[in-house]
């Protein structure tokens, strides 16, 4: 058999997304011939996924006619033959659009073809002796074969034309009686770790989830995975996930300016990312981190992402240790929200509170005073789920997304008045008052506050999602409270 000598390297898309065939230079003369036969930087450069493997597997086969698949395996692969030739075909077994497709050729030394999780891998030896080689980014376990998916090599709505006849081919047992296409159950897709799941945005995400139908999701929290905690990880084969959504975080900003609080924040907040970002990186795991405002001092009026970073108490301090760790994962996007609400104690809740005791005539207290010299916008963890997921399906450029609710940015105080005219029409109970006067007699220690917190939302809108006007979502999100 003979193949062409001295091509140039280059890749050609195929009809299945990510589907990727290499032309291989090979140099050869009367001794034989050598190749690179996988070169990260420059294959990396041609579009090819830095898809991290871990392993070299060698199928040898040998008479010609041998036949193999079709099976849908839960890594990425990279074939090439090191000696032979074989026709292949592949079938896209992920769920979507693409569900179905077929791609047929022939490979040789000369050429490679680059397999993603999830699509049907099967291939004739054309030759005696054909020896097929691949690399994966996963190692083979009990746990990974339970998501293998099969089709069968004979179905008719597939198409592929065999060039040794199926009948005179060699097939396995198990290869003969694989489900046609119609009966294929879909590649599940990796599965995805919330942390933090029992927190105001942990119930979001795993709102938004189940509204969606979304599939492989498991919730921790610290009680079950303290991602603070090295030795944490080891209960995790972390090859089985694709994303990790870090909600979880130390937020009580008072309480980290204590000797008790000070390091419990630099543990959940700066240690932990670190950690996540680690293992994301070593098992190419896309990481979602959620920050705040506080990594900046509030001294321009809106902060956009790439404002260097100044915090003016520990909270803030940690949160930036943790934005910096998590930067260092290839595949990250973080979040910088400010002035959150969701599902559990918030300002909102607590000022509806107060103007039901204000509203009531048998309660002594006659009006409410909060700092009018903070300002920004509220986010809330419906809008902040929404725009994480956006950010995953769209396959967003990874980085800083600022999200908050977009509209007028306003105080404390214009807020809590807007809280307590939807509760009971008596907003002009809300006195304002100075952050200094406020905690003017705190017997406690207070973390210095930003007295800008509103944020640049012109990136995250340029990826097409729309931050829900926060003034807008307050009046639903009191509406319901009320259970109007």
């Amino acid at each position: 058999m003979s193949f062409e000598f001295e091509k140039d390297l280059k890749v050609e898309e195929t009809n299945i997304p990510g589907l990727l065939v290499f032309d291989l230079p090979v140099h050869g003369d009367n001794r034989g011939w050598f190749k690179e036969n996988w070169q990260r930087a420059k294959m990396t450069a041609l579009g090819l996924p830095d898809f991290g493997p871990v392993q070299n597997n060698i199928s040898f086969n040998a008479t010609k006619g041998v036949t193999r698949g079709i099976h849908a395996e839960p890594w990425d692969k990279y074939i090439s033959i090191a000696a032979g030739e074989i026709f292949g075909a592949w079938v896209d077994l992920r769920p979507g659009e693409s569900f179905g497709q077929v791609y047929t050729t022939r490979l040789d030394p000369s050429r490679a073809i680059y397999v993603p999780r999830g699509v049907g891998n099967s291939f004739q030896a054309l030759a005696d002796g054909t020896v097929y080689t691949y690399l994966v980014n996963a190692h083979w376990s009990l746990e990974q074969k339970k998501t293998y998916t099969f089709v069968n090599l004979a179905d008719p709505e597939l198409d592929i034309h065999w060039p040794i006849p199926l009948e005179e081919s060699e097939r396995s047992e198990a290869d003969l009686h694989h489900p046609m296409l119609k009966d294929a159950k879909p590649m599940s897709p990796k599965r995805t770790l919330v942390t933090g799941c029992n927190g105001q945005l942990g119930h979001a995400i795993r709102a938004y989830a189940e509204a969606h139908g979304l599939e492989g999701f498991e919730y921790t929290d610290i009680d079950e995975f303290d991602f603070s905690d090295p030795k944490a990880y080891d209960k995790y084969d972390w090859s089985l996930y694709g994303t990790i959504i870090n909600a979880g975080a130390y937020t009580a900003v008072d309480r980290a300016e204590t000797q008790e609080g000070r390091p419990t924040a630099w543990k959940a907040n700066a240690q932990g990312p670190a950690l996540l970002a680690r293992v994301a990186k070593d098992h190419h795991i896309t990481l979602v981190h959620v920050s705040s405002d506080y990594v900046f001092d509030g001294v321009q009026e809106e902060h956009t992402e790439d404002e260097p970073f100044a915090p003016l108490g520990v909270y803030g301090q940690t949160k930036a240790a943790g934005d910096i760790a998590v930067g260092n994962a290839p595949e990250h996007y973080i979040l910088r929200s400010s002035w959150v609400i969701g599902e559990g104690h918030n300002f909102v809740k607590t000022m509806m509170m107060l103007s039901n005791k204000v509203a009531d005539p048998e309660d002594k207290l006659d009006q409410v005073t909060v700092v009018d010299d903070q300002y920004g916008r509220l986010t809330f963890t419906s809008d902040m789920a929404g725009a994480i997921f956006h950010l995953l399906d769209a396959h967003a450029p990874y980085g800083t997304y600022n999200l908050t609710g977009s509209g007028t940015v306003k105080s404390w105080a214009d807020i809590a008045r807007e809280v307590f005219d939807l509760t009971n029409g008596n907003g002009s109970k809300v006195k304002p008052i100075s952050t200094d006067q406020y905690f003017a007699n705190a017997t406690s220690p207070v973390s210095p506050r930003p007295t800008n917190s509103a944020l640049d939302l012109t990136k995250i809108t340029e990826t097409g999602y729309t931050p829900a006007n926060w003034e807008e979502t307050l009046k639903t999100y009191v509406e319901k409270e009320l259970g109007r």
